[in-house]
């Protein structure tokens, strides 16, 4: 097992952490337990504490979608990005089996603590899928109601996914999501 050094290390690990147990209950005790790694060392790579553990965590989230994700909507031939959005959001919540951490922070009493960077995960999404949309040929309201409805479908697929302990769920709803989606096109 690799001996965590560096920070860069650290804030997967913190972020499978708060996946299981959200930012309440993942106490500086439970981290150390989970990462093997003292008190002292993670206020060394963290000296805001939990809170810039957190920040860390959604930053790096935001940089993953942001290169996976936004970027090729924004730049890329609008059928091969939305195509590469499916398979990347597949891919990054596991096909259903890991929450979206975002998502779990919106949803509880975090959201005030990180609003900037929750409003932006999804504000960044639903306008480069906008961009892709209208670079295909819809119109602007048409394109923001189909990202808005595509986002919103991702997200309640990972919850239902979740909650009834089904893989399928979510692979169902992105299929289907994405035949609406490539219909309208």
């Amino acid at each position: 097992m690799k001996t965590v050094y560096e920070r860069r290390d650290v804030v997967p690990l913190l972020a499978e952490i708060f996946r299981e147990l959200g930012y309440e209950g993942a106490t500086l005790s439970r981290i150390t337990e989970r990462t093997g790694i003292g008190k002292g060392s993670l206020y060394h790579f963290f000296p805001g504490g939990k809170e810039e553990m957190a920040a860390a965590v959604l930053s790096e989230v935001d940089r993953w979608f942001e290169d996976f994700i936004y970027e090729p909507l924004r730049r890329e031939e609008p059928s091969v990005a939305i195509e590469a959005m499916w398979r990347g959001v597949d891919d990054y919540f596991r096909s259903g089996g890991r929450i979206c951490l975002v998502g779990a922070f919106a949803l509880d009493g975090t959201r005030e603590r990180f609003s900037e960077a929750i409003n932006g995960y999804f504000r960044r999404w639903v306008d480069a899928l906008v961009s892709a949309l209208v670079r295909s040929g819809h119109e602007p309201g048409a394109a923001q109601q189909e990202a808005e409805a595509a986002i919103l479908g991702i997200q309640g697929a990972l919850v239902l996914s979740r909650a009834l302990d089904d893989h399928d769920v979510f692979r169902r709803a992105i299929a289907g999501m994405k035949t609406r989606l490539s219909a309208t096109s």
